[in-house]
């Protein structure tokens, strides 16, 4: 989780009742929808899934799901 880059932009729209929101439910039925990362060298940034990254972090996880997101080169 530590290789998660969070862009300033991102973690400006963070919503902190959503967050404490969801640590219940992903203890329910585990993370259902991961987040969203792009390589970008020897660290991810986070394209979606902000909320769902800091109830897992708030909840002592190691590591979170995610998908792998492929950008191009224009």
């Amino acid at each position: 989780m530590h290789d998660v880059y969070v862009p300033v932009k991102r973690r400006q729209i963070l919503d902190v009742q959503k967050v404490e929101a969801l640590p219940e439910s992903i203890m329910a039925r585990r993370q259902e929808a991961p987040s969203l990362v792009r390589p970008d060298g020897r660290r991810f940034v986070l394209v979606e899934g902000l909320h769902r990254l800091e109830a897992c972090k708030a909840l002592g996880e190691a590591t979170v799901p995610v998908y792998l997101a492929q950008a191009r080169r224009h």
